[in-house]
């Protein structure tokens, strides 16, 4: 009874830091916007209903933006679930995208094979250099933050150098590799639209992550390490191997989100900048407080709220980095270990108390 009520106050307090994160929204809305009401129906409404009727594409886009997001969701909830606050999620999207491109580009395939191979290349990838700050952190115990933070600038710098060196096709007019054949094109679920078969992916991944983090004796291992390194050591757990699987895993998922949206959303390399989706899994890897089932539901609000910022930016002038706001407004209240503290600890102690109420109780009867 007791954990059920503190996981009801939990819940609560993820909808309050919403909340709170909306309503900042909306008073920048209120300052920004020549028409808030037009603004507030962009941002709440018109990502669903456009003119009185189911706007189906802008609902189709919206899952497809969910897509790598639930990737860098899953693979910062692993790493978060182990206590590795790894960062470097953006630099194994942005280089599992990379990685398939080029294989997308220069090594002709079935259509079936094609597709794999750039997948499995680009996670691949993506756990590889996670391995950098995970044996750093645990052969010299310096903190994988800083590390997997500086290591998105060398991977992105380093994959600007063979896109515009090796890679870049100059007959165009920007800087972009030259279009992926079509074997590699990971194909549209609704034709017309932007979601692809990468968002059913996604969601078999959800499930394949809640299995291993809940069913299997490394998720065991991973969670116990991130409640308690010290006990978990004691205990026998092979503590390093788990650290660095953690975040192998991680940077895998996240590589695959990169690989998927570059397959599934372009036919050319051309990001110049890293993508946003490894700091937006943080976001959403919060929200689900570390849940993998919860993980797609979080995405959702997050490309919900992205599109209708887009919308904003489009039909009412508010800039779209409304959604930056947002997100950061929700990560300081659910990263503030002292929202709500007070009742917190006020539910503890009366759970405590009647558990206490409950055991003299069951002593006096036996005694009788």
């Amino acid at each position: 009874m007791e954990n059920k009520r503190q996981s009801m106050f939990e819940i609560f307090r993820g909808f309050i830091a919403i909340a709170i994160a909306i309503l900042v929204a909306f008073i920048l809305i209120l300052i920004c916007a020549d028409d808030p009401g037009k603004a507030l129906e962009c941002l709440l409404i018109k990502p669903i209903i456009s003119n009185g009727a189911l706007n189906t594409k802008s609902i189709f886009t919206i899952l497809a933006r969910m897509t790598p997001v639930i990737f860098t969701g899953l693979a910062v909830c692993v790493m978060f679930s182990a206590n590795q606050f790894n960062l470097g999620g953006e630099g194994s999207v942005m280089l599992g995208g990379f990685v398939a491109a080029i294989i997308a580009i220069n090594i002709p395939m079935a259509t079936g094979a094609h597709v794999f191979v750039a997948v499995l290349a680009g996670t691949m990838i993506g756990g590889l250099v996670m391995i950098v700050p995970a044996v750093i952190k645990v052969k010299l115990k310096a903190s994988e933050m800083v590390c997997s933070l500086m290591m998105n600038y060398v991977i992105m710098f380093a994959i600007l150098h063979f896109l515009n060196n090796k890679f870049a096709d100059r007959s165009k007019g920007a800087t972009q590799t030259y279009p992926f054949l079509k074997t590699a094109v990971i194909s549209k679920m609704i034709p017309g639209t932007e979601l692809s078969w990468g968002f059913l992916i996604a969601i078999i991944a959800t499930v394949i992550v809640a299995i291993f983090m809940y069913r299997t004796r490394w998720g065991y291992s991973i969670r116990m390490i991130g409640i308690n390194e010290s006990f978990s050591k004691y205990s026998g757990m092979k503590v390093g191997g788990m650290i660095v699987l953690s975040q192998v895993i991680g940077g895998m998922l996240s590589g695959m989100g990169g690989a998927i949206e570059m397959l599934g959303r372009y036919n050319t390399f051309l990001w110049l900048d890293l993508p946003g989706y490894g700091w937006t899994g943080i976001t959403v890897a919060i929200l689900a407080k570390n849940n993998p089932i919860m993980i797609p539901l979080a995405a959702l609000f997050i490309s919900y709220l992205n599109r209708g910022c887009e919308l904003m930016s489009i039909y009412a002038g508010v800039p779209a980095e409304m959604i930056d706001i947002i997100q950061a407004v929700i990560f300081l209240f659910f990263a503030a270990e002292h929202f709500l503290s007070g009742t917190r600890q006020k539910i503890v102690v009366k759970d405590a108390k009647e558990e206490l109420q409950k055991k003299e109780l069951a002593s006096e009867g036996g005694n009788a």
